[in-house]
């Protein structure tokens, strides 16, 4: 079991930044594939970003594109850089683990392993 722990939420104008990081307490932490998902009420949990277990390849979903950065490190830290924020991206984000074979495309059914969520909300 993989344990994660989310920070770095908050409320923002539209056009700010914000930086989610989540530490993950595992010793297996680099045989993992990672993300990170929102969800807003009445909607399915979505994926934001994704990235492979060395982190070499990454996975954006099209509206994020371009605004923000996935990365992890070696001090088993998962980060989202999230810039130019709109409106459209308030939601609960969540950090996520999955076995390291799971496809970076793969759906939020495919992760295992969940923390908490971090609010963000961006207001015009």
């Amino acid at each position: 079991e993989v344990q994660l722990v989310e920070s770095g939420g908050g409320s923002v104008q539209a056009g700010g930044s914000l930086k989610l990081s989540c530490p993950a307490y595992t010793p297996t932490y680099g045989t993992h594939t990672m993300g990170w998902f929102r969800q807003v009420p009445g909607k399915e949990r979505e994926a934001v970003a994704t990235i492979s277990t060395y982190g070499s390849r990454q996975f954006y979903a099209d509206s994020v594109k371009g605004r923000f950065t996935i990365s992890r490190d070696t001090a088993k830290t998962l980060t989202l850089q999230m810039n130019s924020l709109k409106p459209e991206d308030t939601a609960l984000y969540y950090c996520a683990a999955a076995p390291g074979g799971v496809p970076l495309e793969a759906g939020a059914g495919s992760y295992p392993n969940w923390g908490q969520g971090t609010q963000v909300t961006v207001s015009s």
